[in-house]
């Protein structure tokens, strides 16, 4: 009786997973599909030995890991062919047309998705495996992940399931989850992400599944292996069989009688691109016939009965104002383009790159030129080219200064670009004081380009070490700063001061060094000392250190200037943690189980789990007697009840921020 109970919860909980989740429909209210989860969750409790990997309960309950092992793909996972106007889609159908001997044919189209593929293996209905499409052969296995993403079924639905099923699709996220990520991740100072792919892409490779968990992936099925030997006759089949199984179709998808009917659907998802809840960068057009497919074949890296028609970018036409220079941390300068703010895939471009001198002139743009502007891959503006039919005689040509535009200093080329290698230049300094500061660095909270502008033109700020040399009195003269602001300052900076040797390296802002190799450089030589000791072999035995890089950071450390600075950190009180060494500090958490629940205000979640294990906390992600600390944000779910019935101990985020606080 008990089995078949927690058998027959299963079923019901997925159930309404799969109304809620792919239909969009769901029966009943969250609070009775909560109680349905409680009961399973306390009934697989109880007897563990009912535990099962296909029980929703499993969704978030891996350990993250180190790295993601490779899964290779049985059968490869083939590119698209791409069709980038209409002449080359009706080229594509003009080869087929002749392949097959005939021109009546039907094709499956489909919105193509601006995700990340994947591929999800299904035994005898059971989840199995997953992983990214990688080179087409190998990809990435992030089962784990893959688990976490709610419109991934654990168990198929229906009674006709094949012993093996390996299932193609894309991993998206919402526009909307993009923005909420973007904007929590900018209230923190993380970097943002670029746009909804590389956002999905990003969430689906954590280490940890229990991020990938907060953040709402969604997972859309088109394809399967071998259809033909499952009875399929269609293509069309297929989307239907899959959506029969449980899984998200995407039902902007139609079957169309010819190229005409082709070009009209084409045309209304292009009409209806910016009204979607996910991102489309155009249509998939494939032969619906599945025997048809089999006699068209495929190609070395694409198969010839498919293609992706893909949107022209969203591009503008207005006026460049002006072109200013930006200088960077290393002193690389970017001209930039002014423009007359125009709207632009829905967002005001009043601004756009013009990447270096070198593109300028290639493209011949001028001052007061009407210019064709897009935002490359949805995101980054840039001007295209001029509108050289609009001239009036009255645009001037860009001339490069020769000097820098902040500091006066000659600039030098650099390949491609000029610099200015005065390393006391305000605008090199409040670069790489925002860099030294910034949360992937030393996380010094409170230090935003605003205030560091103000450090340097008021208070003299040369170098990153000067930071710890304020005081109170000295935060006095910056215009907004009161009391609170001024001690949250000062402790931020005082807390900042125990660091790993990673984020260390990282903060040094070496021209080439990103947090990987920093990672790597640390892992190589452990401590400070043996860093500033490394040698160009030494780091050229080091994966994935060129010799560009390697000479980059021997230059760096055989600067007085960079040396001089980094003995005045340690000075300074700037304690450099040895790798294998975890941070100082009583350590509430150590060896406590955490849990999250309801929405916390003054710091993301992600921030907030991180701080708990790097204070040798364990976070989970559900409730139950060993549980050792629930911390509770605002509007929060079933745990909190559940935590009260367990009696296990309930903290609210300022409790829990205030043992933070009492950790440094």
């Amino acid at each position: 009786m008990l089995k078949r109970r927690v058998e027959e919860l299963r079923r019901i909980i997925e159930y309404h997973n799969y109304r809620y989740y792919v239909l969009d429909s769901p029966e009943i209210s969250d609070g009775e599909y909560d109680s349905l989860m409680r009961e399973l969750m306390e009934l697989e409790k109880k007897h563990p030995e009912l535990i099962t990997p296909d029980s929703p309960t499993q969704r978030v309950g891996a350990k993250p890991l180190d790295t993601f092992p490779p899964m290779a793909h049985r059968l490869p996972l083939l590119s698209i062919d791409n069709a980038m106007n209409k002449h080359e889609l009706e080229e594509f159908h003009d080869r087929v047309a002749k392949w097959l001997v005939k021109k009546d044919i039907c094709y499956c189209c489909e919105p193509k998705f601006d995700g990340l593929a994947v591929e999800i293996i299904y035994e005898n209905g059971i989840f199995s495996r997953g992983g990214t499409r990688g080179d087409g052969t190998t990809g990435e296995d992030v089962s784990q992940n893959l688990k976490t993403i709610k419109t991934v079924p654990l168990r198929l639905l229906g009674k006709e399931i094949p012993g093996l099923l390996e299932v193609r699709g894309e991993v998206v996220m919402y526009k909307d989850e993009f923005k909420r990520l973007n904007e929590s991740r900018a209230l923190s100072g993380e970097p943002l992400f670029a746009n909804p792919r590389n956002a999905a892409a990003g969430s689906l490779r954590q280490l940890d599944p229990s991020i990938t968990a907060e953040r709402s992936l969604v997972f859309f099925a088109y394809a399967i292996s071998e259809p033909l030997a499952l009875g399929m006759e269609k293509q069309s089949q297929v989307l239907d069989m899959l959506f029969s199984l449980g899984f998200k179709v995407n039902p902007e998808r139609k079957v169309c009688k010819g190229i005409r009917e082709v070009m009209d659907f084409v045309e209304y998802m292009h009409e209806k691109r910016d009204a979607l809840p996910y991102e489309i960068d155009g249509v998939v057009i494939k032969v619906d016939s599945l025997s048809d497919q089999e006699i068209l074949g495929n190609k070395a890296r694409s198969p010839r009965w498919c293609v992706a028609y893909k949107f022209p970018p969203d591009q503008a036409t207005t006026m460049l104002r002006d072109i200013i220079l930006q200088v960077g941390r290393t002193g690389a300068i970017t001209p930039v383009a002014v423009l007359e703010p125009v709207r632009l895939a829905g967002v005001t471009i009043s601004r756009a790159t013009l990447h270096n001198e070198d593109e300028i002139r290639k493209k011949d743009i001028r001052i007061g030129d009407l210019v064709l502007v897009q935002r490359a891959g949805d995101v980054i503006p840039e001007v295209v080219m001029p509108v050289k039919s609009r001239r009036s005689g009255n645009e001037s040509i860009f001339n490069m200064p020769v000097t820098c535009p902040v500091c006066n200093s000659k600039l030098v080329k650099d390949g491609a670009l000029w610099r200015c290698i005065n390393m006391s230049c305000p605008a090199i300094i409040k670069e790489s004081i925002y860099h030294f500061a910034s949360k992937d660095a030393m996380d010094i909270d409170g230090l935003g380009r605003r205030t560091i502008s103000q450090m340097v033109d008021r208070l003299n700020i040369k170098h990153v070490s000067d930071l710890y040399r304020l005081t109170k009195d000295d935060l006095r003269e910056l215009e907004g700063f009161k009391d609170r602001s001024i001690e949250n300052l000062i402790t931020s900076i005082e807390r900042s001061k125990d660091v790993g040797l990673d984020r260390f390296i990282y903060a040094l802002g070496i021209q080439h060094v990103g947090q990987v190799a920093a990672r790597d450089i640390a892992k190589k030589f452990s401590t400070l000392e043996r860093f500033l000791e490394a040698g160009f072999d030494d780091l050229r035995d080091i994966r994935g250190i060129g010799e560009e890089v390697a000479g980059s950071i021997i230059s760096f450390l055989n600067n007085k200037e960079n040396r001089k600075v980094i003995e005045d950190l340690v000075c300074l009180g700037v304690r450099v943690r040895p790798v294998e060494e975890k941070a100082g500090g009583r350590r509430p958490f150590e060896g406590k189980k955490v849990c999250f629940t309801g929405m916390l205000e003054n710091m993301p979640r992600s921030r907030a789990r991180a701080k708990v294990t790097e204070m040798g906390g364990e976070v989970v992600s559900s409730v139950s007697r060993n549980l050792d600390l629930l911390v509770v944000g605002k509007n929060p779910g079933s745990k909190y009840d559940k935590a009260l019935s367990l009696g296990v101990t309930i903290i609210d985020e300022r409790t829990f921020i205030e043992m933070l606080e009492a950790d440094q």
